[in-house]
């Protein structure tokens, strides 16, 4: 009745891949799954980060909502009306508020991405 579940039941502390992730000024720390601007916690909720952390494996790169889903939250369907969209509008809010809301951008046809510039000292 109660034996031990298999050992790769509960996932593993070392997960494989980077544990940060920088875009521009903003950088996410997967253990801590948030993301600061300087030393400015954005206090990201676990889909806000999903979406930003996807976001930066390629800035530049401009997702649409179908995409945003099945890559970062792996779900096929959105079960909210708007969610990627609503939660995209939460992080642009949080980034604003730490002097970063320049770096997530929604295209004209809907589409996210990261835009990263160079510092104007590089240009």
């Amino acid at each position: 009745m109660n034996a031990p579940l298999p050992s790769s039941h509960f996932c593993d502390n070392n997960a494989q891949g980077p544990r940060f992730r920088e875009a521009g000024e903003l950088v996410l720390d997967h253990v801590h799954r948030d993301g600061r601007v300087d030393d400015l916690w954005l206090g990201l909720a676990p889909r806000e980060f999903a979406l930003l952390w996807r976001l930066a494996a390629t800035p530049g790169d401009r997702l649409n909502g179908a995409q945003l889903r099945e890559q970062a939250w792996h779900i096929a369907f959105d079960p909210e009306d708007d969610g990627v969209t609503a939660d995209i509008e939460r992080v642009r809010a949080k980034l604003a508020a730490a002097g970063a809301g320049h770096l997530i951008c929604t295209d004209g046809d809907g589409c996210h991405f990261l835009d990263i510039r160079p510092p104007a000292a590089w240009a």
